[in-house]
């Protein structure tokens, strides 16, 4: 089952608003960057700024922009305004409760998926854009 591309594009958006100086840049603009539509990148932004990490500047020249300084923006608080904060799924239905399995899969596995979230939680609050935007610099002069 593939995973949400929420996440990756949100990271795209912003590194994109991290290297603009403080100028805004159109949906449209951002778009054509991730090669995706407008509309997408409109509903991430939309998201992006209830968590407060976007913010729009209307009229002509107008745009989204960072409303944070980059070193500020972690990337677990790009995950937490994109993304389902569950990284694991788990049955759609009740797995049947009578069976050895079924009436025990999900204590069994609990804790290992438990640690995997905190794991990839971690590692992603000690990332910033900022810290993505060195490393996009590094890769383009490479």
């Amino acid at each position: 089952m593939p995973t949400s591309t929420r996440f990756a594009v949100a990271t795209h958006i912003l590194t994109a608003l991290a290297i603009t100086d403080g100028q805004p840049v159109r949906s449209e603009d951002i778009a054509n960057s991730v090669n995706t539509g407008a509309v997408v990148i409109r509903g991430l932004l939309s998201r992006l700024a209830e968590a407060g990490l976007t913010r729009s500047q209307l009229g002509s020249g107008g745009g989204a922009l960072l409303a944070k300084a980059p070193e500020e923006i972690r990337l677990l608080d790009v995950y937490r305004a994109v993304e389902d904060t569950e990284l694991f799924a788990v049955h759609r239905q009740p797995p049947l409760a009578e069976c050895l399995v079924g009436g025990n899969i999900l204590q069994a596995i609990g804790p290992a998926l438990m640690r995997a979230q905190e794991a990839m939680e971690a590692e992603l609050g000690r990332t910033t854009i900022a810290d993505v935007v060195i490393r996009l610099n590094a890769a383009a002069r490479a």
